[in-house]
């Protein structure tokens, strides 16, 4: 990685034009002024603290949408049946466009952007948790209603833990989507935001800029990732840990 940014600083001093590649130093520069100095539309913290609400927002309804639907769904064998064409045709509009659309249905505050990361993090979760309700073991379920189980229980108490990996695979990548649906929002049309940052860097030309809000974005999907890790290990714990496969010779 050292070595990677010196070259780039070297190719942006002397073969490479650095009004368009920008370099190293140029982007620590930017990161600095941002969070001693600020932005051009206010604290750095605030405009943090705008898209993370949007993104926190929009994973937290989009997730509990996708594991409520994709659970019954895949408990209901006809309904799904039935359902699919339509979500899949659902699955198949480009959701990012959805943001200018959004813009104009909700105006350019929160709505809009939790909108647009809500139908982002819908359809990733959805899937895994419908394919996990599905790979349910079969005589796990069956047993369970022969000692009087009612179908309640045999979902909370079979279907939702079997789920949970499948659930928690997705979320991972599904914050991400968040934060996508946030930033693209926002770029589209926001007065706050990381995105309207990089939508501003890029109006004048400030590859500097558009790098540092890209850095930013990265550092806070890198925790999120860290976190959902830690809740995930708490969650599962009742699982058993992996027998470790045998040395084959």
């Amino acid at each position: 990685m050292v070595l990677w940014l010196a070259g780039w600083e070297l190719a942006a001093t002397h073969w490479i034009d650095p009004f368009f590649y920008s370099r190293p130093s140029a982007i620590w520069d930017r990161l600095v002024d941002w969070f001693t100095t600020g932005t051009a539309f206010g604290s750095v913290w605030t405009q943090l603290f705008v898209t993370l609400e949007e993104a926190v927002l929009g994973f937290v309804i989009g997730a509990l949408a996708g594991v409520v639907l994709g659970i019954l769904l895949g408990r209901a064998r006809f309904v799904a049946e039935v359902a699919a064409p339509f979500i899949k045709a659902a699955n198949a509009v480009p959701r990012i466009v959805l943001a200018s659309l959004f813009i104009i249905w909700f105006g350019l505050g929160l709505t809009s952007k939790v909108a647009t990361a809500v139908v982002l993090v819908f359809f990733a979760v959805f899937f895994n948790a419908f394919q996990g309700a599905r790979e349910v073991d079969r005589n796990l379920v069956n047993n369970a209603r022969i000692l009087g189980a009612s179908r309640t229980q045999v979902l909370t108490s079979i279907v939702v833990p079997s789920a949970t990996s499948w659930i928690f695979a997705s979320l991972h990548a599904a914050f991400g989507f968040a934060l996508i649906g946030a930033v693209v929002g926002e770029y589209a049309g926001a007065d706050k935001g990381l995105g309207l940052l990089i939508a501003n860097a890029q109006g004048t030309f400030d590859a500097a800029g558009i790098y540092a809000g890209m850095i930013v974005i990265t550092v806070v999907a890198l925790l999120a990732e860290w976190l959902l890790t830690l809740l995930e290990g708490r969650l599962l714990r009742w699982r058993p840990p992996m027998q470790a496969e045998p040395n084959q010779i």
